[in-house]
Formats: C-alpha cells, sequence, structure tokens
C-alpha cells in the first residue's frame, strides 16, 4: 500500500495553538475529532478556517486534521487557518506561496491582549475623574 504524504504546519493566534495535518485526499475538515460543521457553530468561522484552501484552489484536494488548544472560537479559528497555510507552503512552496503571501494567509497575526496596568482598571481605561 502507498504511503500518503503528510505536511504538517503549526497555526498561532492570540492564545490558541493548532497542529495541523495536510494529506491527500476529498477535502475532509477534522478539528479535535470532529467535523468542521460540528466544531465551529458559526459559518464566519468556517469560512476563516478554509480561506487558505479556497485561495490556492486545493478545497478538494485535502483532508485537513487539526488539532488546536487554547483561546476562544475565534482564535482557535485563526489558528487553524495559519496552520493550514503553513502546512500547503510546505506542499508546494512554489505555487501557493505567492499566493498565500498575497493574501497574508503565511503571516502570523501577533495581535494580543495588553496585559492591565496598575492604577487603572484594565489596560488602558482609568477611573472616573473628578475635579472636587
Amino acid at each position: 500500500m502507498a504511503k500518503k504524504e503528510v505536511f504538517l504546519g503549526t497555526g498561532r493566534r492570540k492564545s490558541s495553538i493548532a497542529r495541523v495535518r495536510l494529506m491527500e485526499g476529498k477535502g475532509k475538515i477534522t478539528i479535535n475529532g470532529k467535523d468542521i460543521e460540528e466544531f465551529f457553530g458559526e459559518e464566519t468561522l468556517r469560512v476563516i478556517v478554509r480561506q487558505p484552501l479556497e485561495a490556492t484552489e486545493t478545497l478538494n484536494k485535502f483532508d485537513v486534521i487539526a488539532k488546536v488548544t487554547g483561546g476562544g472560537f475565534s482564535g482557535q479559528a485563526g489558528a487553524v487557518r495559519h496552520g493550514i497555510a503553513r502546512a500547503l507552503n510546505e506542499a508546494n512552496s512554489e505555487e501557493y506561496r505567492a499566493v498565500l503571501k498575497s493574501k497574508g494567509l503565511l503571516t502570523r497575526d501577533a495581535r494580543k491582549k495588553e496585559r492591565k496596568k496598575y492604577g487603572l482598571k484594565k489596560a488602558r481605561k482609568a477611573p472616573q475623574f473628578s475635579k472636587r
């Protein structure tokens, strides 16, 4: 039996980390052992996850198996998207890299929650000011 070639990619977003395995198949996306429809309830999150596959026109060429931890749904969707983009880049770097790079899918989104500062209620929110 011929062994299928597996491409790996690690994606990060906020405090979420996704380990993605990409292999030739029919386009099935599995996240944490669940189908994408079951794991992400909102359609917008499913669209975010599929972006790299649609950009490279490989939606029905690869099966995706992802394990994602930490953060919320939005961060997890972004982490899986980043992982898929990195795995696609590894699969066929010459063809897909230009497309993924132009869409900004290979770039790690470095935005995180800013830490709370002393003397303030939140990161930037100050207590109410009163002159008297």
